[in-house]
């Protein structure tokens, strides 16, 4: 027997024994199974061990209890499979790279959303996140919470959001599940099927998946190096009433490019003249320094919702972040997450409260910002020694935005860095419909563009 088997309780052993008898097709769907006083001395156990066995086994769905009967092989009939709604299969279309984020399968991973694993665990978060606690026993709500998040955490980010000449009125910010839930309810509140929005292009694209859930016509305006091209917003606000302007001002995702003063003055200009609303997403601002320009910072919270998140500089399993905003829509978006999910996590807002409040959230961002900018330095080093074209940041972020030589085709790019098990975010995920319109190109996560065996593919694939 080996080590795994005998910390195994004896419970455990007969599950795990029975449920391979099962799987190995020992008995047929409804067959009875042994008595509960035949099958424990069989197995040689007390009738209570081998009765919570059975119990668990009916628990996973393999066996059926029959009162006065005795325990059977379940018999199972799979739902048939229903084809989506066109407009639910576009928007999984539309997240199939998420997906592979979730569910990883490659070894090489340039085309990454978030930053590695090891960059989080080797901190100095490590021991926090093993040994958190409140200080306090009583602290620990066992109830839902308040809707509108943890009260502490709400008042600090009010605090830390003031560092970016961000003033926020007591109602005027709601904790969410990270910045993608807090898009989510802006949607469903906003926005009606048929409703017209802008967004960047190239941009977020799991914004786009939500969008096309929602039957909402989507316009892309191209996305300069330092923020949404204006010249191309003008020309399309002339053809068309967009509600809502989606954006992300500062080391964008996926160019990684920077909002400038000017780009950010006029678009706050057109949003006036022209009456539409600006949800600009903040990602990664706890790595970014505070003087940079913020539509919020220029609209005081007026016409412009602003999204945070905790998820991308400390844990994608933390999720944790906030939408602020005038008091009238911030209400309205807490009464509907209200609605959908009841409450966020009180415990896990309590913990990124006590990571900030103790000083272990600062200090591991400045080791994270370290890294950040050290790995995009050399990254883009790397790219350009290639003969490729890196698009150039203000202010170094997690991505970088690589442009191909003509000849260079996406699909057969991809295809070919998946069979040497390489994670490729292609240029095209990130545009409205998925049509490209320039060169190709690909997202670079900056914590793995120095693999050798990323640049030695693509070292193979230039023409």
């Amino acid at each position: 027997m080996n080590d795994g088997n005998a910390r195994l309780s004896r419970a455990d052993r007969i599950v795990q024994h029975v449920s391979g008898l099962l799987a190995a097709g020992a008995y047929k769907a409804g067959e009875r199974l042994p008595s509960v006083r035949q099958a424990a001395r069989e197995h040689g156990v007390s009738k209570n061990t081998m009765a919570e066995a059975y119990d668990r086994l009916v628990a996973r769905g393999l066996l059926e209890a029959r009162a006065g009967s005795g325990y059977y092989v379940a018999q199972f009939k799979l739902p048939t499979s229903v084809p989506p709604a066109p407009h639910v299969a576009a928007a999984i279309d539309n997240v199939s790279l998420l997906r592979e984020q979730l569910d990883q399968h490659y070894e090489v991973r340039p085309g990454d959303g978030r930053p590695p694993a090891f960059w989080m665990e080797r901190s100095e978060l490590k021991s926090y996140f093993s040994a958190f606690k409140t200080g306090d026993p009583s602290a620990v709500d066992f109830g839902y919470g308040s809707s509108w998040g943890y009260a502490p955490l709400r008042e600090r980010l009010r605090v830390l959001l003031l560092e970016r000449s961000i003033t926020v009125q007591p109602e005027g910010l709601l904790l969410t599940h990270g910045a993608n839930h807090g898009l989510d309810l802006i949607i469903r509140h906003l926005i009606e099927p048929g409703d017209t929005v802008f967004v960047d292009d190239p941009g977020y694209y799991p914004l786009f998946a939500k969008l096309t859930l929602a039957k909402v016509k989507m316009v892309g305006i191209r996305r300069s190096h330092d923020g949404p091209d204006l010249e191309d917003l003008a020309t399309k606000l002339a053809l068309h009433r967009p509600k809502v302007f989606f954006t992300q001002s500062l080391a964008h995702n996926p160019t990684g490019g920077t909002l400038s003063p000017a780009v950010a003055f006029g678009l706050m200009q057109l949003a006036e003249r022209w009456g539409f609303l600006l949800v600009e997403n903040d990602a990664l601002a706890d790595i970014l320094p505070s003087t940079l320009p913020r539509l919020a910072a220029l609209d005081q919270l007026n016409r412009v919702l602003y999204v945070g998140t905790f998820s991308k500089t400390l844990s994608a399993s933390l999720r944790c972040g906030f939408v602020a905003g005038h008091p009238s829509i911030v209400k309205a978006l807490g009464n509907l997450k209200m609605l959908t999910t009841v409450a966020t996590s009180d415990y896990v807002e309590r913990f990124v409260h006590h990571l900030i409040q103790g000083g272990q959230y600062l200090r591991h961002l400045r080791r994270l910002k370290t890294r950040v900018e050290e790995a995009h330095k050399a990254s883009s080093a790397r790219l350009e020694a290639l003969g490729l074209t890196v698009s150039q940041s203000v202010t170094p972020g997690f991505y970088l935005w690589v442009e191909f030589p003509d000849g260079v085709d996406e699909f057969d790019l991809c295809r070919a860095a998946a069979e040497r098990s390489i994670f490729l975010a292609p240029g095209s995920v990130f545009t409205p419909g998925r049509s490209p319109s320039g060169a190709t190109a690909i997202r670079v996560n900056v914590a793995y563009g120095t693999d050798p065996r990323f640049l030695d593919f693509l070292r193979d694939q230039l023409p």
